[in-house]
C-alpha cells in the first residue's frame, strides 16, 4: 500500500524545500520535474515553471518531464490530460508511483533543490528550516544548508511538524500566521478561477477556429448574415460597455506550443 497524502507531502517538501499543502498542486508538473531531476540531475530546471497558473504552462512542464521519461526509458505512461486537471486521486496515484521509483533509483547523497532551481520557485521556503535529523527520523530529514538527503519511506506525518513550527515561530505571532493562511487561501482561489477561465477560453477558441475553417472552406457562409455560423460568430465577438479585450498572450503561447508539438511528435 502506498504512502498517505500527508506522508508524501512531508517527503516532497523535505526533498524539494517547498511548501506544497495539497497533492493536487503537483498537477502543474513542476514538482514532478524536480523529483526526477533529483534522480537524473539533467532536467533543465530553468525552463520549469513553478509559478504556472494556466493549463498550457502545465503542458510545457509535462513536456519537459516527458522528454526526461523518454531519455531515461522510464516505463510509465504520462496521463497528462488527467494530471493537469489537478485532481487529487490522479495526482496521488502518480506521486505514489514516483515515490517508489525514487526510492529505487535515487543515487543518494545531497540534493540542493534551491540551487538547482536557483531559489526562484514559488512555494520555496527559504526562511523555514527543514526538519532536523534525529535518530528516529534521520531518513526523512533534510537540511536547509546542505540540501536534501535521501529519505526512506515515511512512517508518519510527524516529519512535517518541525517545518510548520519553524514557520510559525518566525512569522510574527498568531495574527501574522492567520493573515498568511488567509492569503494562501485567496491565492488558491485565484488559481482555481484562472484554471476555470483558461478552460472555458480554450473551448471558445476551438469554436472560433471551427467557424473560421468552415468559412474558409465555403466563403458563401460568410455572406449569410442570418446564418447559424454568423450568429455564433456575433455572440463570440460581442462585448459589453466598459469591457476591454485583454491582450491575447496566452493564446499566442498556446499556438507556439502547438507549432512546437507539430514539429516533434510527443508521446505522453
Amino acid at each position: 500500500m502506498g504512502e498517505s497524502r500527508q506522508e508524501l507531502l512531508a517527503w516532497l517538501n523535505g526533498l524539494l524545500q517547498l511548501n506544497i499543502t495539497k497533492v493536487e498542486q503537483c498537477g502543474t508538473g513542476a514538482a514532478y520535474c524536480q523529483i526526477y531531476d533529483s534522480i537524473f540531475l539533467d532536467i533543465p530546471m530553468s525552463r520549469v515553471k513553478f509559478n504556472a497558473n494556466s493549463e498550457y504552462q502545465y503542458l510545457e512542464n509535462f513536456k519537459i518531464l516527458s522528454n526526461c521519461f523518454r531519455k531515461h526509458h522510464v516505463d510509465r505512461p504520462l496521463t497528462v490530460e488527467q494530471l493537469t486537471k489537478c485532481k487529487m486521486q490522479d495526482n496521488l496515484e502518480f506521486l505514489q508511483w514516483t515515490k517508489r521509483y525514487w526510492d529505487q533509483y535515487y543515487p543518494g547523497g545531497d540534493y540542493d533543490a534551491l540551487a538547482r532551481r536557483k531559489g526562484t520557485g514559488p512555494g520555496a521556503a527559504p526562511s523555514a528550516a527543514a526538519p532536523a535529523a534525529t535518530p528516529t527520523s534521520a531518513r526523512t530529514s533534510t537540511s536547509a544548508n546542505t540540501g536534501a538527503r535521501r529519505p526512506g519511506p515515511v512512517g508518519s506525518a510527524a516529519g512535517a511538524a518541525p517545518r510548520t513550527a519553524s514557520r510559525q515561530t518566525g512569522a510574527g505571532g498568531p495574527a501574522s500566521t492567520a493573515l498568511q493562511q488567509k492569503n494562501a487561501e485567496l491565492m488558491e482561489t485565484v488559481q482555481g478561477l484562472e484554471r476555470e477561465r483558461d478552460f472555458y477560453f480554450s473551448k471558445l477558441r476551438d469554436i472560433e477556429l471551427l467557424i473560421q475553417q468552415a468559412m474558409e472552406n465555403d466563403p458563401a457562409l460568410e455572406e449569410e448574415e442570418g446564418g447559424l455560423l454568423k450568429q455564433i460568430q456575433t455572440i463570440l465577438y460581442s462585448t459589453e460597455e466598459g469591457f476591454e479585450i485583454p491582450v491575447d498572450a496566452e493564446t499566442e503561447a498556446e499556438r507556439d506550443f502547438e507549432k512546437e508539438g507539430a514539429g516533434e511528435e510527443e508521446t505522453f
